[in-house]
């Protein structure tokens, strides 16, 4: 949990670095760290801490993409919470994916990551690679997108189904292909720190 987060929080703060310089771009989310505390004297000896969010949580982006969140398509800290997974989308190649955006404003905690089966550069996330196919068919880019000259996911989804369509038509047995079923998306948390 801690790995995943401070991965995610590194990823975001290169995201800064090259968004908030952008004219009119404006205060960019933030991933707030998480540590892990040892407690040899307790029962359980492991827990880990993280500031507490105050105010209205807010789920900006779903792991399995399902979710219909209004608050995420027009608020401007969810349209710069799905700019940033395009962003991370785009630098890994669509290799990895910051996932599970949540938090109070622009203060984000309890990410996830999805990355490609191979995992990418040593590192495999904690989410299903279905939610990287999720968000290339469920992605719609914004004007924060176009300020960092994202590329659409669109035309590039639209040529990856027309080329699987085209090699399952040949591919024997194309029925048995296992699918992948998302794992349910985890609650916001209540409290500051959670004990494992």
């Amino acid at each position: 949990e801690c790995y995943v987060q401070n991965t995610a929080r590194e990823y975001a703060k290169i995201y800064a670095a090259e968004a908030e310089p952008l004219e009119g771009f404006g205060e960019v989310p933030e991933i707030i760290p998480i540590f892990l505390v040892h407690r040899p004297a307790n029962n359980i000896p492991y827990a880990t801490v993280e500031e507490e969010l105050i105010g209205e949580f807010v789920k900006y982006s779903v792991k399995d993409g399902k979710e219909v969140n209004f608050l995420r398509r027009d608020s401007e800290a969810g349209q710069k919470c799905c700019t940033f997974q395009h962003w991370v989308y785009e630098k890994t190649n669509g290799s990895l994916l910051v996932t599970d955006l949540q938090g109070v404003g622009m203060k984000l905690t309890d990410v996830g990551i999805a990355t490609l089966a191979k995992g990418y550069r040593g590192f495999k996330g904690n989410c299903s690679i279905s939610f990287i196919e999720q968000f290339r068919a469920l992605h719609q880019c914004n004007k924060y997108c176009e300020m960092l000259g994202l590329k659409s996911l669109r035309t590039t989804h639209q040529k990856q189904r027309r080329a699987t369509s085209v090699k399952s038509k040949n591919l024997p047995n194309s029925s048995t292909i296992k699918k992948t079923v998302p794992k349910k998306a985890r609650e916001p948390r209540d409290f500051i720190s959670s004990e494992h």
